[in-house]
């Protein structure tokens, strides 16, 4: 951890009583505290970062990530050698070195920092918690070809962990959150640490607003492109060349909802994608499908419904559902969390502002609609 020296007074600074002589010298009342009290003295804190940490790493190629930083804390920062300067008020230093220990923290992980990873972990110290981000940022959950896939945010880690600590988890949030990333990962994990022999993805062939009987070719032809967002996740995660051995000796099964009806899923870690396009039915008949030594992670985004005819969907009521029952978790995920291109979670944002500025305006259950004017009858009919 670096070293960080007592706050001290900036020179040149005024000192504690000459403020307050200068306060009230504004409130025309000498010697005693006025309206307009003085801000305290600015202190400085200096950070000392290992000699283990190169300062290149630490503030990025020309500085880039120092520029950052600084543009995120309400502080001055200066450095010299390998030495941090921030001057500000005391709590606000404070922050500043806490955010330089947690990237240097970081790199001591073998990790390198870029912009993304420096403003979650702003993020993560501003919105206080009990886990450092550290912690969460260098939680490993698979390597493969130098890639390593981990949590991104703090409501993800929570969710990976859940996935660890029951054995039904649903993975509630918008899109780009890593509801199915990450539980494929953990998925994969688990078969290479032999906890499960298979793997099971399986998704509702509901259309987006397509019909799948006018798409051509054969009835696998036509599910496939609806499966195919958990095969591009898998070749991230598993060796291309061994996939189709993996799924033609059945440790790993690919297969739309309908498929699982009537079977007992034994020893396998089961995850359902897109799961608010299942009725109730549905999702009951998935979750009875329940056996030994299995693990389900359920996952979807309750705002994308494509349900034809207005059909209530499973994952909506699925927490009333199940509210109390013991080894079931539900991990909720925010535009916060967010980890595609950062437009994505203010798009996020704007919808959710326009459904709710809609909402107030759509008639309630039972209130009258206005009335349609009726339309003037044609000549001759």
């Amino acid at each position: 951890m670096p070293d960080s020296s007592p706050n001290v007074p900036v020179p040149g600074a005024p000192t504690s009583r000459e403020a307050s002589a200068q306060a009230a010298a504004a409130d025309g009342h000498p010697g005693q505290p006025g309206l307009g009290d003085v801000a305290p003295a600015a202190v400085r804190t200096t950070i000392t970062v290992p000699d283990s940490v190169p300062m290149v790493s630490l503030l990025g190629s020309g500085d880039e990530l120092l520029r950052l930083v600084e543009n995120e804390v309400d502080t001055d920062v200066h450095v010299r050698g390998n030495e941090i300067a921030v001057t500000g008020q005391p709590a606000d230093n404070a922050f500043a070195v806490a955010v330089f220990d947690e990237l240097i923290a970081l790199l001591g992980t073998g990790q390198v920092l870029r912009p993304d990873s420096v403003r979650r972990v702003i993020g993560m110290l501003r919105a206080g918690g009990s886990e450092r981000p550290a912690d969460v940022l260098s939680l490993d959950i698979i390597s493969r070809r130098g890639r390593t896939i981990r949590p991104k945010t703090l409501n993800q880690k929570r969710y990976v962990d859940a996935i660890d600590a029951h054995t039904i988890v649903f993975g509630i949030g918008p899109a780009g959150t890593g509801k199915t990333y990450l539980a494929m990962a953990k998925a994969v994990q688990a078969l290479q640490t032999k906890q499960v022999n298979r793997i099971i993805l399986t998704r509702p062939a509901v259309e987006a607003g397509e019909r799948l009987g006018y798409l051509p070719g054969t009835l696998s032809e036509k599910i496939d492109p609806y499966l195919r967002p958990l095969y591009d996740a898998l070749h991230d995660m598993v060796d291309p060349e061994s996939i189709p051995r993996l799924m033609q000796s059945g440790t790993i099964e690919v297969a739309p909802l309908a498929y699982m009806r009537g079977r007992t899923l034994n020893d396998a870690f089961v995850i359902l994608d897109e799961a608010q396009n299942t009725t109730a039915e549905q999702m009951k008949m998935f979750l009875t499908r329940l056996g030994f030594g299995s693990k389900i992670v359920v996952t979807g985004d309750v705002t994308q419904v494509d349900l034809p005819g207005g059909a209530q969907s499973g994952l909506r009521i699925v927490r009333e559902i199940l509210d109390g029952i013991e080894d079931v978790h539900f991990a909720n995920l925010t535009s916060s969390d967010v980890v595609r291109h950062r437009l994505v979670g203010d798009i996020v944002d704007a919808y959710e502002r326009w459904d709710a500025s809609n909402s107030q305006n759509r008639p309630t259950a039972g209130q009258p609609q206005p009335a349609r004017p009726s339309r003037p009858r044609r000549q001759g009919s």
